[in-house]
């Protein structure tokens, strides 16, 4: 595997009202060449600032960043070989787009036919080859964004760094642009660290997925590994919708499958690989809402107290009398001609395979 960026206890401290915090606590990465990998996580985790610096834009208090092996820590930004594409697209409102793009080329002395030709073929990678002679104004956003992608990538850079460029986007042109930034990086094979806090955006695009929490990596994987095995509570949480189920972890079974006991049921669900609690300790059992189903004969009894109706499915909160919850459960039942609505208040049995469940560590 050859590695193309490492990051060694990386570091980030500010002030803010006389007291000190670390935004980036102690942040250990390795990155596969040609892999793209998000950071993911909610405003305040540390995601962007450690982005920044990687680029240089951010000085780190401590810690070593590499790239190819050669330690970048001290060089400035201009001087990296990197591409940072911004939230805000920030182009240059009175020049053409050919020029916008050609901007970094000329800074480096580059012109004529061969500086022509490089922008040209950008502007094809990106679907933009007829958009040469017109003004960022002239463009829609999800254009734009792609202007602003090819200016980056006409200069060949040693890393794509790209810091939530899809937020500016209304939802449809964001799930286009998702397909397209993916097909241009595996094209390209160029490595690409991509910051956001949709967690959409990251399992449909990524490689790998680094969820941060509070400056700290919560948990590195790739999106089917974070969505089935999530190392933490807040990893679950974060993570598309689930349900966490609070119980005592009673057992572990021949086969490996735990057992947890919840408001006097037993629940077999199988053992987190990243995180599992010991037997006799509190535990969680994560379960997803699409992996909960309605029995008449197993499972553990909840009572239904609002239905919502989505068209292709019907979502239930429900509540397990006696297990302590904090928040209702989610079932999410696809619906089907013939499907039963259940009314509030019904009491029903609540059910999943034992695949389907994780159990890991409060």
């Amino acid at each position: 595997m050859t590695v193309s960026l490492t990051l060694k206890n990386i570091c980030r401290r500010f002030v803010k009202d006389n007291e000190e915090f670390l935004a980036v606590n102690n942040v250990n990465l390795e990155v596969r060449a040609g892999e793209f990998l998000t950071f993911l996580g909610p405003s305040g985790c540390g995601k962007t600032t450690t982005l920044r610096m990687i680029a240089g834009f951010e000085t780190p208090t401590s810690g070593q960043i590499l790239v190819d092996g050669a330690d970048i820590t001290s060089v400035p930004a201009n001087e990296r070989g990197l591409g940072f594409v911004f939230q805000n697209y920030a182009l240059f409102p009175h020049m053409t787009i050919f020029d916008n793009v050609a901007y970094g080329l000329k800074i480096r002395h580059e012109s004529g036919e061969a500086m022509a030709k490089k922008v040209r073929e950008a502007l094809h990678l990106v679907g933009l080859t007829k958009a040469e002679h017109r003004y960022p104004n002239q463009l829609s956003g999800g254009e734009q964004q792609r202007v602003a992608l090819a200016r980056v990538l006409v200069l060949k850079p040693k890393l794509l760094l790209m810091d939530e460029p899809l937020s500016n986007l209304d939802a449809k042109l964001r799930l286009h642009m998702r397909t397209e930034i993916r097909r241009i990086q595996q094209t390209l094979g160029i490595t690409c660290l991509y910051v956001t806090h949709d967690q959409k955006e990251a399992l449909t695009m990524s490689d790998r997925i680094m969820v941060m929490n509070s400056g700290r990596i919560e948990q590195l994987g790739t999106p089917m590994e974070l969505y089935e095995d999530p190392a933490t509570a807040f990893v679950a949480d974060f993570i598309g919708q689930a349900n966490l189920i609070e119980g005592r972890l009673e057992a572990v079974d021949a086969d490996g499958f735990g057992i947890v006991s919840v408001a006097g049921s037993r629940l077999r669900a199988r053992m987190g690989r990243q995180n599992p609690p010991a037997v006799g300790e509190t535990a969680y059992l994560v379960v997803r809402p699409e992996n909960l189903r309605i029995s008449e004969t197993e499972g553990f009894e909840v009572k239904i107290i609002n239905r919502l109706f989505e068209g292709d499915r019907i979502d239930y909160q429900v509540e397990a009398p006696g297990s302590g919850q904090t928040k209702p459960y989610s079932m999410s039942v696809p619906f089907l001609p013939g499907t039963t609505l259940i009314d509030a208040g019904a009491i029903i049995k609540a059910s999943f395979i034992p695949q389907a469940g994780v159990i890991i560590k409060k």
